[in-house]
């Protein structure tokens, strides 16, 4: 049988705040974390950021992987008493039965960027880089290991801008297949100048604050975040009258249609859709609120809006896109955007769509302009990344029966 999946914990940073409540009250209220240029780079590109500020230095002890991207994690990890509900998964089930499934897709990149600036006044690198476990891809997973002394089975999903999303499919396969009892699932990207200027290059960074939907969209504003969910199968922990928020469905696709464009019609989109509510066992007109990707580039929001308007006709749910609170966090957008569901679940509100003044009649999507409160049963999020690395996820508040089965 394929068991439901419960969160059982989460935390968030992003440049809206540190922590769940934070990040609550700013969806609530409507006040984005996005800043005019940034305090971390040096860099002439002025556009809009969604910084952390203030971050924390890691404990001598984990001294070694000491990067942006690393303590962005470390803040996330120590925040909403995560950690310590991670440690109490531990002596439930052994440290060797957790296993980690995180995204990224900067790693530890900025540190690298500034070596090497270093070695070219210097002539050599600089004795503190350590590239093995700062840059390399697996720093983040091994990091976090190694800060909450886990043991299972660890992995890295690097995507691009599904990297974090993907992860909870890998959880559901491990917990499924009981190679684990618990996963932590989560991702973190940093500001670094290589994204920057690499989506600046491709033409896909607005001067202006993001306005995704809009019918003047012009380009993203880049954000970074560190997030993590703390998942397990819900029949371990289900009491009866229990209301739990579930991951129910997911579906990935990859179209591979073009390196950095998605597929004009959203084919892919709309297959990862498709697929996430079969497994679901839902019909589109299920679903009550829908996150979507909506970067506010031309193309991708366009893309999208067909995919949707494909799936679910005239009977579209609540929508709306949440990059106008933090940029597109790329890795870490998947996450960031899956704890948006589970806050919209929570609260029963459905999120507002910032930024977006002027509709665009081609899109024929009317997303949610203020924050509203909505009766939610069924979330989705969507997360697409270059290459047509497309991921869907569907979470779903599911009240638990007497005999502990959701109903």
């Amino acid at each position: 049988m394929r068991y439901p999946i419960q969160i059982s914990a989460s935390t968030l940073v992003s440049g809206m705040g540190v922590g769940l409540k934070a990040h609550r009250h700013a969806l609530e209220n409507e006040t984005t974390g996005l800043k005019l240029n940034t305090r971390t780079l040096e860099t002439k590109l002025e556009t809009f950021y969604g910084e952390v500020t203030d971050l924390p230095a890691l404990p001598p002890h984990l001294s070694d992987y000491d990067c942006r991207n690393n303590r962005l994690a470390w803040q996330a990890l120590i925040t909403d008493g995560f950690a310590e509900q991670v440690s109490e998964m531990v002596n439930r089930f052994g440290a060797h039965r957790i296993g980690l499934a995180l995204g990224t897709s900067t790693s530890g990149i900025l540190e690298t960027e500034q070596v090497l600036a270093y070695r070219e006044q210097n002539g050599q690198f600089s004795d503190d880089y350590h590239y093995e476990t700062t840059h390399r891809m697996n720093s983040l997973a091994d990091f976090c290991a190694d800060a909450l002394s886990l043991q299972g089975p660890r992995l890295i999903i690097s995507t691009a801008c599904s990297s974090s999303a993907k992860v909870f499919a890998t959880a559901s396969r491990w917990l499924n297949h009981d190679l684990v009892d618990a996963v932590l699932v989560g991702g973190v990207d940093t500001l670094c100048l290589t994204t920057i200027h690499g989506f600046n290059a491709l033409g896909l960074v607005s001067h202006d604050i993001v306005r995704p939907l809009d019918a003047r969209r012009d380009g993203i504003n880049i954000g970074e975040a560190g997030g993590f969910m703390l998942l397990e199968k819900a029949s371990e922990t289900a009491r009866p009258g229990e209301n739990s928020i579930q991951l129910t469905g997911f579906g990935e696709t990859s179209d591979a249609y073009h390196i950095s464009t998605p597929h004009p019609d959203g084919q892919g989109a709309h297959d990862a859709m498709a697929q996430a509510l079969n497994m679901a066992g839902l019909a589109p007109a299920d679903i009550d609120y829908l996150n979507l990707h909506g970067t506010g580039t031309p193309s991708n929001d366009l893309a999208e809006s067909k995919a949707v308007n494909t799936l679910f006709g005239d009977k579209t749910p609540l929508l709306s896109s949440t990059k106008g609170f933090t940029g597109h966090t790329l890795g870490a957008a998947g996450i960031t955007e899956a704890i948006f569901c589970q806050l919209a679940l929570e609260s029963q509100q459905a999120w507002a769509n910032l930024n977006c003044e002027q509709l665009d009649d081609a899109l024929s999507l009317t997303p949610v302009l203020k924050t509203q409160s909505a009766a939610l049963r069924h979330c989705m999020s969507n997360s697409f990344g270059f290459g047509g690395n497309n991921a869907c996820l569907i979470f779903s508040q599911t009240d638990v029966d007497k005999t502990g089965g959701p109903v």
